[in-house]
């Protein structure tokens, strides 16, 4: 029993790493209904950016605020210079463009800073942890503790903040937030401020624990289905989302794969997504789409 305790516990933590990851789609989809395919490679840029100020001993607090303003920076240019212009086109478009940017700025981050892997240490040990009857990773209870804190700070602010009530607003009828006075642009400038410093965090978070590498793009993989799940709009359905792929994963590997003859944790988050996408479409916390004919 304290096995499958374990086994729960570890793929609830790493699902609260999904959902961070997850989270950075759903702030941008929310305010201009763009699926940002291009928050992967963010999450790279922000760990290479970070890892390669600290290995010229850059101090450390320095290199995460030289970091931030450039992910910030690189946020805003990005919806100010490529998607603004892009407003009202077709979904695609809009897709084929963040799809675009995931592979510019994933190549111009390597081509500045290097494409060799790198360990990044944040200081966090990574003992076992024994907590009743289990043993936990220490490093993923801080990890998921941060990036639940983080979850928690953003929720808050996006549903009790005027920047929140704004936002909501605008996902309901953009025309209609327009006409009472909210200003998209700035919304937008916001919202894709915030989105680069959780791409920072998720960065920062993942590249300590499976290293700086090209393979910190493939993290945007794992959160399509947290997306599906949860819902695309919704920060609780990301979440939520987050714990149950973290712990089908996690569970499906150590009793399906055995009897499935090899790992399934590459492909099972995204067979439970599918099977969602059959039962209910919008995801648990999801908006059903409403079309008058």
């Amino acid at each position: 029993m304290s096995f499958f305790l374990e086994t729960l516990a570890g793929g609830l933590l790493a699902g609260v790493m999904y959902a961070l990851v997850a989270i950075g789609f759903v702030l941008i989809y929310k305010a201009s209904g763009v699926f940002n395919f291009a928050q992967g490679a963010m999450v790279l840029c922000a760990a290479l950016t970070f890892v390669t100020l600290t290995e010229r001993d850059v101090p450390f607090w320095l290199a995460g605020l030289i970091t931030l303003a450039i992910m910030v920076t690189l946020a805003v240019a990005v919806e100010r210079i490529v998607l603004r212009p892009l407003v009202n086109r077709s979904q695609i478009t809009l897709f084929m463009a963040t799809l675009g940017l995931s592979y510019i700025i994933e190549g111009g981050s390597q081509f500045v800073m290097g494409a060799s892997v790198h360990e990044l240490d944040l200081g966090i040990s990574d003992l076992p942890v024994a907590i009743g009857p289990i043993q936990l990773s220490s490093f993923d209870l801080v990890a998921a503790a941060s990036a639940g804190a983080l979850v928690i700070a953003l929720w808050l602010f996006f549903e009790r903040t005027r920047v929140g009530v704004s936002l909501r607003a605008v996902a309901d009828d953009p025309q209609a937030a327009l006409s009472i006075g909210i200003r998209l642009p700035l919304l937008w400038a916001t919202v894709w401020a915030v989105a680069g410093f959780v791409a920072l965090v998720a960065g920062l978070l993942w590249g300590a624990r499976q290293g700086v590498q090209f393979s910190l793009t493939f993290v945007v993989l794992k959160a399509l289905p947290v997306l599906i799940i949860g819902g695309f709009t919704s920060i609780t359905g990301a979440v939520v989302g987050g714990l149950i792929v973290g712990a089908a994963d996690a569970l499906a590997e150590i009793y399906l794969g055995p009897l499935l003859g090899g790992s399934v944790s590459t492909w099972f988050a995204y067979g439970l997504a599918v099977a969602f996408l059959l039962v209910r479409p919008a995801g648990l916390f999801g908006e059903r789409a409403i079309e008058r004919v």
